[in-house]
């Protein structure tokens, strides 16, 4: 399995958002994405990004998972949890001790989450509705 430390394309994100069933993002939304976050995941098969994840983060306490994300034919392969793995060792690996390590669950993602670790929070996600 060919993991990387690096963001995909714009082009990538845009599809593999929108393959694997993520709210869609457009270019202009995933450029900025791609350059300002604290850490990125890939997956390469023959040549190909089939996954992603990356963190949003302040490099200090606070580490965002966000974009986990596997094209459907890719699915199942463990590349989800590699992509976890590979973000989780990079925090453990720079943040001060105690990190606070935190993402949104989408129903699909639920038993890869929880079989790495993660629990319910204590608090609660909310948006802000701008439609």
């Amino acid at each position: 399995m060919d993991v990387r430390s690096e963001p995909p394309t714009v082009e990538q994100y845009v599809r593999l958002r929108r393959e694997a069933g993520l709210i869609p993002r457009t270019a202009e939304q995933a450029a900025p994405a791609l350059v300002n976050s604290w850490a990125w995941a890939t997956v390469h098969v023959d040549g190909e990004v089939v996954a992603m994840g990356r963190v949003i983060g302040d490099g200090g306490w606070y580490f965002h998972l966000a974009d986990m994300a596997t094209l459907p034919d890719h699915q199942r392969r463990g590349y989800g949890r590699a992509i976890l793995r590979a973000l989780l060792d990079r925090i453990h690996a720079e943040a001060p001790a105690e990190p606070w390590v935190t993402l949104f669950a989408d129903e699909p993602g639920v038993p890869l989450y929880t079989a790495m670790g993660f629990v319910d929070s204590h608090c609660r996600g909310m948006e802000l509705g701008l439609t």
